[in-house]
């Protein structure tokens, strides 16, 4: 499958999960893969193992992608480094196809310069969020690093030592109070595409906020979209 271009205007596009509609989602090719192409970001997501270590992947859990049964936030690092994913065909056989660590993401951000937009998944205790940022910053790539998540109180803890560090709250519905809560942590929206309407995109451009949006694959709907104002897309395969 080859990637699809759009006329972006001044829209940019995040990899979602990388190149994942090229590869193996979260994994160091679809970073690459991504890499090679035009997108602006490269959306992944982090989550902690039970031995306090960060490793990349999306589900709570493993059969999905590796069959194995796992709970990712109750496994060790080296068991879950230790799998293999199974490729888009279905079959397991890629050695390189595992899950990243943090180290590798940002380093494979950084040589293709992408922006790192990274998902801090499940709800993180106030240290880690801060270390999560340590570590990036030790790489001298926090100032190209966006942080996104669905826990609020996530932002919250990057906001107490990081006042002006991008974030965008992530949801999957536009709500009456959204605006208000976005601009009490000066916070940019990462929404559910479908949930957009031309009024709200209006409504929190008029705000000051900049507006993400998931998961557009479809061309039509990424050109409307655009039309309305929003300022990203994150896709799987568009570019």
């Amino acid at each position: 499958m080859n990637t699809i271009k759009i006329d972006k205007k001044t829209c940019l596009m995040v990899a979602h999960r990388g190149c994942s509609g090229l590869e193996r989602e979260n994994t160091n090719a679809a970073f690459v893969a991504a890499g090679n192409r035009s997108y602006w970001g490269i959306e992944t997501d982090i989550h902690y193992t039970a031995d306090g270590k960060y490793i990349l992947y999306h589900d709570n859990s493993t059969p999905r992608l590796c069959i194995d049964e796992m709970v990712v936030e109750k496994t060790t690092f080296d068991t879950l480094r230790s799998l293999t994913l199974i490729d888009l065909d279905g079959k397991k056989g890629r050695s390189d196809l595992r899950m990243p660590t943090l180290e590798e993401y940002i380093g494979i951000c950084k040589k293709y310069e992408k922006v790192a937009v990274l998902e801090l998944k499940n709800a993180f205790p106030r240290e880690q969020v801060h270390e999560i940022c340590a570590a990036i910053e030790a790489m001298d790539y926090l100032q190209n690093t966006v942080f996104i998540a669905f826990s609020y109180e996530n932002l919250v803890y990057l906001r107490e030592k990081y006042p002006t560090q991008p974030a965008q709250f992530l949801t999957k519905a536009y709500t009456d109070d959204l605006i208000d809560l976005l601009k009490a942590q000066n916070l940019d929206l990462d929404i559910r595409a479908s949930a957009l309407t031309e009024e709200n995109v209006a409504a929190l451009k008029a705000a000051g906020i900049r507006i993400n949006c998931w998961t557009v694959n479809d061309p039509e709907e990424a050109e409307r979209l655009i039309a309305w104002g929003v300022d990203y897309i994150t896709t799987n395969i568009l570019e």
